[in-house]
């Protein structure tokens, strides 16, 4: 697992930028928190949020952006994109797990 530091922020960023994508913190009326531009290779993140929500939103895009080319990372980006890939994977599965039960009766 990885810890919620700017570290590993930068290192987040490190991996969008090797992907020739360029990351920004602005402010808009974005409601998810983020805003790819289409065909661009631009990801716009909320400003407002705090480094935990900047991690998760990047894994968030990084686990449903098109096309990574894993080829161009170096080895210890390689085994960097491959812990939070995996983390990510675990927190999708439990997030699955978890289902609402309601009593109707």
């Amino acid at each position: 697992m990885f810890k919620y530091t700017k570290n590993t922020l930068k290192k987040i960023e490190e991996i969008f930028k090797t992907q020739g994508y360029t990351v920004r913190y602005e402010k808009g009326s974005f409601t998810s928190g983020y805003c790819l531009v289409e065909d661009r290779k631009i990801v716009i993140i909320n400003r407002f949020y705090d480094t935990e929500g900047r991690i998760n939103t990047l894994l968030d895009i990084l686990s449903v952006a098109e096309k990574i080319d894993e080829s161009l990372f170096e080895e210890k980006e390689q085994k960097f994109y491959n812990q939070l890939m995996k983390a990510a994977d675990k927190k999708e599965e439990e997030n699955a797990g978890t289902e609402t039960v309601t009593d109707e009766n």
